[in-house]
């Protein structure tokens, strides 16, 4: 699936004013960034788009998208967009959710049969771990939530980890879901489902379940139930040649801090149909076709005319699905994720904010988000019917903290 071969029209703003934000106030987005980060070069280029009440009342697009070319960023450029794929995965499973296709209490081995004896790591690594019987089964909600159990190979903390590292499971762009399937069959899991919270191939496996449960591939599913119709035609797996120019660079922190080219626009995987469709991290998007996703949530699963999902599926999707209410602060395994962990809790896709006290954010409490490995970010703030997106291409996600600096300056713009 790659993204559509016509440029997008220029996106339309309105005056602050007329959406109760005060233009003043976020002017400082530009200048703080600017200054913090564009003049030093700790990044390239980024892009910072703010709505309320389905209208943009900001959008700025500074430095590069390709420095080594000094080519500019521009609103229709092209990002590499990691993890906020997990939450338009999420939607896709949940609309087979509301076909009566599954209940969040079924086990995974239902569609999965050969994950029916999943143990649990004790200890030793890989060919050689110890591993424990499960106490209960792996289920779709612990999936959608992350408390499945499983992990990832680049968090580097356990030797579950570092088989998944050896054996490569969930990366490979010639590979497919079926074999990440079949690999993570032959491994333990990190814990006992629904015992802790921990980032992880989960989403990769709803985007299996998708699969499963629909009979089309995962690609053709996103773009037949939620792309097309939401008409986010530069959002795919891949690059057609058309869209090329407008396919950013990708960064990284060198050993002294500096900007390093991570992968080159021009010779970049994404320039090349996979055949392993991430539904974790695997899309490419653009500011305006995320704007799109971004206002059917808010909307209550409509826009244009068009229904995605029911209003009630995204209260489900957005309530904190931890035990006791509890906070990632409470149950998360590791170090790493696309968000801090006090204050904050996980639903089915989404991180939402619990008690701003607990985050020390300024925000409302409800608002749900996510990120992405290159430092991209979004949130939806239904209590000031808010949707701010900030794009950029910098690796890892969490090297500077974009989500709270933009949440400061953003706030105090409410006017009403």
């Amino acid at each position: 699936m790659t993204v559509s071969l016509t440029r997008p029209p220029p996106l339309e703003r309105v005056d602050p004013r007329d959406v109760g934000l005060d233009a003043d106030q976020l002017a400082h987005i530009d200048r703080h960034l600017q200054r913090a980060y564009i003049d030093p070069a700790k990044i390239a280029g980024c892009l910072t788009l703010v709505a309320r009440a389905g209208r943009i009342a900001h959008l700025s697009c500074l430095g590069s998208m390709d420095r080594e070319r000094r080519r500019p960023l521009h609103e229709d450029t092209i990002f590499r967009i990691y993890s906020m794929t997990k939450p338009i995965t999420s939607v896709a499973l949940m609309q087979l959710y509301e076909q009566g296709r599954f209940q969040l209490a079924d086990p995974v081995a239902k569609l999965i049969p050969e994950w029916r004896s999943l143990r649990v790591f004790r200890d030793g690594r890989h060919p050689g771990f110890v591993t424990d019987a499960a106490t209960r089964p792996m289920t779709i909600r612990d999936l959608l939530s992350h408390q499945s159990g499983l992990t990832y190979d680049f968090l580097e903390s356990t030797p579950l980890d570092a088989a998944y590292r050896e054996l490569g499971v969930g990366r490979g762009r010639d590979r497919s879901l079926r074999h990440m399937i079949e690999q993570l069959a032959e491994l333990p899991l990190l814990f006992s489902p629904g015992e802790r919270w921990n980032y992880s191939l989960a989403t990769d496996v709803c985007g299996y379940l998708v699969e499963v449960l629909s009979g089309q591939p995962f690609d053709q599913y996103l773009r037949e139930h939620v792309l097309g119709p939401l008409s986010m035609n530069d959002t795919g797996f891949a690059v057609s040649p058309d869209q090329a120019d407008r396919f950013g660079a990708n960064y990284q922190r060198a050993a002294d801090k500096s900007l390093e080219l991570l992968d080159d626009p021009q010779i970049s995987p994404f320039l090349e149909e996979p055949t392993f469709f991430s539904g974790g991290g695997g899309l490419v998007s653009t500011a305006a076709d995320y704007l799109r996703f971004c206002q059917m949530l808010l909307a209550g699963g409509e826009l244009d005319g068009r229904r995605i999902l029911g209003r009630k599926t995204i209260e489900l999707m957005t309530m904190n699905h931890l035990p006791d209410d509890s906070d990632l602060a409470a149950r998360a395994t590791g170090t790493f994720s696309e968000t801090t962990y006090d204050g904050v809790g996980f639903g089915l896709g989404f991180a939402m904010v619990r008690d701003l006290a607990r985050a020390q954010t300024i925000g409302s409490v409800g608002e749900y988000f996510w990120g992405g490995a290159a430092s991209t970010i979004f949130w939806i703030d239904p209590a000031e019917e808010l949707v701010v997106i900030f794009l950029t291409q910098l690796m890892p996600s969490g090297t500077f903290n974009f989500r709270g600096q933009l949440k400061a300056i953003v706030y105090p713009a409410l006017l009403s």
